[in-house]
């Protein structure tokens, strides 16, 4: 399913804050026997587009299962840097407003350690125990700076990237994955194939923007230096000494130029309009990407997508985790919900549902997992995609205040796209516009 956003960030705080008057703290009944008998609803918070988390299925299984615990799904914007994670860090510092759940993107994970009052510890529920479960660094991702456990993981990203078979086709180009994968061992390779298909096609454009093939560029160039992006692990800004952005920023403005791109930001209304109506071929998909993109698609668009190899190798773009803001009334629930949607089981039935892929190692090594097919996408093998990969993807460095720039850097990448940024200006104006972001 598809989720509505809406056209200014100003507007979705607005909506979004009228939800603080149903917070956990303003609907918790009275301390009665009464009361006692009454379920007790677990309010999750979520963000992104298309199938979003994947719990829909987790979440209606589980409630059928518990009457005393009812999970309540509260999507609240596809955009995470620019309405969710602002509105959330309001509400974790005014204690109040935050659901009982939070999903936290990768982007958030620096100030979320950085803050460890905002958090409950789930140390005290006994989900210490789940450390095993997953890899080192996804783990030690939700433990704040004091040594507070306060997130677990959900997914992670891998990288593939997506595209239309019935579009390749028009263009003369190979259908078939591995074919397809064939074509671009490189991205110079992959720009060539973009010009072959510009050529035959003119009412479709070969990629969906500039933002998401940037994003699988800097992840891939910054595990080549130093596994830092935007900041060094001592959270110094280094976006204009960094040769991975500066890398990614000339790749995004070489497709621009040649006009390889339809001009859409991901997670735009615009941008899933583009993925049902097909205005584009190609866009850079983590595993998550799986799920969005079947879900802005619709049912008309089962069948005409199909996953291939990512030029240059791999890479790992994206994963989430879910905290518990100290706020909560029902922290004790709040935990054993969080502890049911990182399990393993509903790690990797959400992977096989929706395309998300578990950070969960047991997960991952589930026969499930690694035999998955995805129906939607022509049933291309995504666990052997993503799965035998998993094990190996290496993290990269993201300061406390990613999110922040990451968003204003990717305006000015949109920008430099749909023409409202000048090509020969659009690089001094990334930096300047990150160091502002930074503080």
């Amino acid at each position: 399913m598809t989720y509505k956003r809406f056209a200014a960030a100003g507007a979705v705080v607005a909506v979004l804050a009228a939800t603080v008057s149903c917070g956990s703290g303003s609907t918790s009944a009275p301390k009665t026997s009464a009361a006692a008998a009454q379920p007790v609803t677990i309010r999750v918070q979520t963000f992104g587009g298309g199938s979003n988390f994947g719990y829909k299925n987790a979440i209606t299984k589980w409630n059928a299962e518990h009457k005393d615990i009812q999970i309540k799904e509260e999507h609240l914007t596809d955009q995470f840097e620019q309405q969710y994670w602002p509105q959330m860090i309001q509400w974790l510092q005014a204690g109040n407003g935050a659901g009982d759940v939070v999903g936290i993107d990768e982007g958030g994970m620096g100030l979320a350690k950085a803050h460890p009052e905002w958090w409950a510890d789930l140390k005290e529920y006994g989900l210490d125990a789940r450390k095993a479960d997953f890899p080192a660094w996804k783990w030690e991702n939700g433990v704040s700076a004091d040594g507070k456990l306060f997130g677990l993981g959900t997914d992670i990203g891998g990288m593939s990237v997506c595209y239309r078979t019935d579009l390749f086709k028009k263009a003369g180009l190979p259908t078939d994955r591995e074919k397809v994968s064939a074509l671009w061992p490189t991205w110079d390779d992959f720009i060539k194939v973009g010009q072959q298909f510009q050529a035959k096609v003119k009412d479709s454009r070969f990629a969906d923007g500039t933002n998401t093939l940037y994003q699988v560029v800097l992840y891939q160039e910054a595990a080549k230096n130093g596994n830092v992006m935007y900041f060094d692990t001592s959270n110094n800004l280094i976006v204009d000494k960094n040769p991975a952005v500066r890398t990614a920023f000339d790749f995004a403005t070489k497709m621009s130029k040649l006009g390889l791109t339809a001009k859409l930001r991901n997670f735009t209304d615009e941008w899933a309009a583009g993925t049902q109506k097909g205005a584009f071929a190609t866009l850079g998909c983590p595993s998550w990407m799986l799920g969005v993109v079947s879900g802005n698609a619709g049912d008309g668009g089962k069948g005409k997508w199909d996953v291939a190899a990512v030029p240059g190798g791999g890479g790992n773009w994206g994963g989430s985790w879910l905290a518990v803001p100290k706020q909560t009334k029902h922290p004790k629930e709040a935990a054993q919900v969080a502890d049911y949607l990182t399990s393993a089981q509903t790690e990797a039935s959400i992977f096989t549902d929706f395309g998300n892929m578990p950070s969960n190692a047991k997960a991952q090594q589930d026969a499930a997992v690694q035999g998955a097919k995805n129906e939607f996408f022509n049933d291309a093998p995504v666990g052997d995609i993503f799965a035998k990969s998993a094990a190996s993807l290496q993290p990269v460095f993201l300061g406390v205040k990613q999110a922040q720039v990451k968003n204003a850097i990717e305006s000015v990448i949109q920008g430099m796209d749909d023409g409202s940024v000048a090509y020969d200006k659009a690089w001094q104006q990334l930096v300047d516009d990150a160091v502002k972001a930074a503080g």
